[in-house]
């Protein structure tokens, strides 16, 4: 796709943006960068969320930092003359409610003069519905369509990559019937604990056959806050617990209980779900 071509895109806001050209330099947060990195459009910058410091949090980056991505800082408190520098054409967000930017307040992208997009990772939308819409747009800045097989190896590619890593998750889920917990470590007296439907990975997980915990009623429409006794109250054979570097370790789970890492922002991309579906297969497997 040329450049000089005119450009639009309906985000997930249901905002129409468009530009005389292509955008060809793509400025991100941490979580859509890495996913357009993968898709095949290599950001000129990512920044972080509320969550984040002065650093690109490595559970966060994908291969942004192996592609060279350079890190702009927390969204919030972005300098925005460091954004200025990064001469973007267009800004890629995330959205959790269809309406605001997550990590990136609008009003910096409107005094750029730069489209800003917000594609949806909250659970009004299933996990293949959200990887088809970061394919889509990756697809509109240029890149190959996504899961495009080669002419040597028509069974090659990231899609077809992703459907054979579902397929062991599905067979090994239906073997071990472990009793998985997803949760975010908040030090030694607090833990958030993942209410599965709530998050698209974590349903679409549950329709694989993995058996995921429901913490219980109260309080907080995507995670259950408690205290560690609590959560091994819930007799977790597995636990999946938030690597990002503002989460913490699990504290006091029994010693048989298994641990794998999740990030609850992996990026949207096929071959990142395939690397996580293959994780969670081995750990359910031993």
């Amino acid at each position: 796709m040329s450049g000089t071509q005119a450009w639009g895109f309906t985000d997930d806001r249901g905002t129409e943006l468009g530009a005389a050209r292509v955008p060809l330099r793509v400025v991100a947060y941490v979580r859509a960068g890495a996913a357009l990195l993968d898709l095949g459009v290599t950001p000129v910058g990512v920044y972080g969320s509320g969550h984040d410091g002065g650093a690109l949090d490595p559970a966060k980056a994908g291969g942004l930092g192996a592609a060279g991505v350079p890190y702009l800082g927390p969204g919030r408190a972005l300098d925005e003359a460091a954004l200025r520098e990064s001469r973007p054409d267009v800004i890629v967000d995330v959205t959790y409610d269809g309406k605001s930017p997550y990590a990136l307040d609008e009003a910096v992208a409107e005094r750029l003069g730069v489209p800003l997009v917000a594609l949806s990772v909250g659970n009004e939308l299933t996990l293949p519905a959200i990887l088809g819409r970061f394919a889509a747009l990756a697809a509109s800045l240029g890149a190959e369509p996504a899961g495009a097989a080669s002419a040597a190896d028509p069974a090659a590619g990231p899609a077809a990559d992703l459907a054979a890593a579902e397929a062991a998750l599905r067979a090994v889920a239906a073997r071990s019937g472990m009793a998985v917990l997803a949760l975010s470590g908040a030090g030694p007296e607090q833990v958030h604990l993942a209410r599965p439907q709530a998050w698209p990975e974590l349903a679409y997980l549950a329709g694989l056959g993995v058996r995921l915990i429901e913490p219980g009623p109260g309080p907080g429409a995507n995670w259950l806050t408690g205290d560690w006794a609590g959560a091994v109250g819930l007799r977790p054979g597995l636990v999946l617990f938030d690597e990002r570097e503002h989460a913490t370790l699990p504290y006091g789970l029994p010693s048989g209980v298994r641990l794998t890492p999740w990030n609850p922002e992996t990026p949207p991309s096929p071959a990142a779900y395939a690397r996580f579906f293959r994780v969670l297969a081995e750990a359910l497997a031993v």
